[in-house]
């Protein structure tokens, strides 16, 4: 017979049933220390997985609903090329890399380039997707799917960071600015190589922070991101420095011995990213065949020294081509005034306009937080630093064309603002979990329509146009929308088209002529203006406009007037 004690527990300690008084509820359950535990990271997992989703189904959304944007054609159509003729005489003022990425999408459209096309890569890429047989919306997504792909990689790489520094809630945080960039979202869903070389920066800038604990495992893959980065655009070229003294930067306090092994070990990440760059060439062609073409710019003064970089010789022809871009002048056109090259200010100018505030004001604290709070402060440099050099190198640029040249930023800040989380003063949290849901807010207003997107300051993504231009704000990428406008509302109307961008718009039902193209008299009826194109109207242009009331407008990209 068991024994039983007097509170009503048996004395072998088999039953835990505790006598209650008459009418007292019973006690409620408490979850072991464990399970408390696992449902907090299961609920962690299922926040970041929702932030992710978020950005996927924004950037999946928006791919198919846009037409080609200026630059998308070109890289498709240099990516069949290579694909199909392994050659790289197309586009080679970019590395293959970025181009490479884009390929594994159209790799399963079996697209045939015409043997006998002789065109120049513009027209190439109009070849390829509105010529080739094959549906151009459905060839295109399957151009921007990798690019998704890699951005969602890249905002996980952002979380990483950010949690490395501040733990899981710095982590969210900066995740959560990443997943609600506009810019990000915008430039992400397309298949242009801004988005993957900014992430591969922000990736080699990780990774070199981690060798401080693990430099045998981190120091190879440093170099293998920073060579990814160099070998998909050459405005990365900048960050190498940078890269190499922060996979140094431990060795200052080291001893002697220690400091040779780090400066050999910075040596063996700059002649990993140099072997990229040669693979990524040596994947479209083994052998690297190369035709200097004529008329590229002779390297001078210190741009002679770029001749002496291990690379290979179309990398080399390749920044010969940008230099040329770069001794041009190109128009700016910054809060509604129309510049003769380029001003110093105008990327820092852009990004005020086109950032949510919330995200603003984040940055700001996590850049002062990143370099006052000790536990943070040794950060700073893999941080702060990168994005500095990387935006004073952009800011010297003479094409003053978007925000996309620093797209960078808002991925390196975000890390930044990550850190706000560890400041112990109270409502801290909350504030910080307020702008960070400002800005997501901010963001989701704008759907679908992220290219041309600016914050509440600026009046919303319906004012950009009157402050931006270009990627900014209209890159070609409503031109199927346009066709829908014009068959609902204006069936049957004359139309006069100035369109800024690659598509083709008799794909898309609009049948349209040149008003440039004809007296000023004869035109009459609807007059469709890229925003791009009337922020830099003079001439016939402007005074058409003029001339003319506004009707209409389509994504906040292109104007509809109607002319008397």
């Amino acid at each position: 017979m068991e024994e039983v004690s007097p509170d009503g527990r048996t004395c072998c300690g088999l039953s835990l049933l505790t006598s209650r008084p008459p009418g007292t509820a019973e006690p409620p359950a408490v979850s072991p220390p464990g399970a408390r535990g696992r449902a907090r990271r299961w609920l962690y997992a299922l926040v970041v997985a929702a932030l992710l989703a978020e950005m996927a189904i924004a950037m999946l959304t928006t791919a198919v609903a846009q037409s080609p944007t200026i630059d998308e054609p070109v890289y498709a159509g240099t990516a069949v090329v290579y694909l199909e003729q392994h050659s790289l005489r197309y586009n080679p003022e970019h590395p293959p890399l970025g181009k490479l990425i884009i390929a594994t999408g159209p790799a399963f459209a079996g697209v045939h380039l015409d043997p006998a096309f002789t065109g120049d890569q513009t027209q190439l890429g109009r070849h390829v997707l509105y010529e080739s047989g094959r549906d151009p919306g459905h060839l295109l997504l399957l151009a921007r799917l990798p690019v998704i792909v890699l951005t969602l990689l890249f905002g996980l790489v952002v979380f990483a960071f950010a949690r490395d520094l501040a733990g899981p809630a710095g982590g969210l945080v900066a995740l959560g600015l990443s997943a609600f960039s506009p810019d990000l979202i915008a430039h992400g869903s397309l298949a242009t190589l801004d988005v993957p070389v900014a992430g591969f920066l922000v990736t080699s800038a990780w990774l070199a922070w981690r060798t401080r604990r693990r430099p045998t495992l981190y120091l190879p893959l440093t170099g293998l991101a920073l060579g990814a980065a160099v070998a998909t655009k050459m405005s990365a070229l900048a960050a190498v420095p940078v890269v190499l003294l922060l996979v140094v930067l431990p060795a200052w306090r080291a001893p002697e011995g220690r400091v040779r092994r780090l400066a050999a070990a910075a040596t063996s990440v700059a002649l990993l990213a140099i072997a990229v760059v040669w693979a990524s060439y040596s994947v479209v062609d083994p052998q690297v065949r190369w035709v200097t073409p004529p008329g590229l710019p002779p390297l001078r003064g210190v741009r002679a020294l770029a001749a002496w970089l291990p690379l290979p010789e179309p990398y080399l022809a390749g920044m010969r081509v940008q230099f040329g871009f770069e001794d041009q002048v190109w128009t700016t056109f910054l809060f509604g005034t129309q510049h003769a090259g380029s001003l110093w200010y105008y990327l820092p100018a852009a990004l005020l306009v086109k950032t949510p505030l919330g995200a603003l004001a984040l940055w700001a604290f996590g850049a002062v937080v990143l370099t006052a709070i000790p536990r943070l402060r040794p950060a700073a440099p893999y941080v702060l630093v990168p994005a500095a050099v990387l935006l004073a190198s952009a800011m010297t640029g003479s094409r003053d064309l978007g925000v996309r040249y620093a797209v960078f930023v808002p991925m390196f800040l975000a890390v930044a603002a990550g850190g706000v989380v560890l400041l112990r003063r109270r409502g801290v949290q909350v504030v910080v979990a307020g702008l960070v849901v400002f800005s997501a807010v901010s963001s989701l207003r704008t759907y679908p329509y992220y290219v041309p997107y600016a914050n509440e300051a600026f009046g919303g993504p319906a004012a950009t146009h009157l402050r931006l231009h270009d990627s900014n704000v209209d890159w070609g990428q409503d031109l199927g929308r346009l066709g829908e406008r014009l068959r609902s509302r204006y069936p049957g109307e004359r139309v006069w088209l100035v369109y800024k961008g690659s598509g083709v718009p008799s794909y898309y039902g609009i049948e349209a002529s040149d008003p440039l193209a004809v007296p000023p008299s004869e035109v009459r009826g609807l007059l469709v203006v890229s925003d791009s194109a009337a922020a830099k109207a003079d001439g016939r242009l402007a005074a058409l406009i003029r001339e003319s009331a506004q009707i209409d407008e389509v994504g906040h990209a292109i104007t509809l007037y109607r002319r008397p």
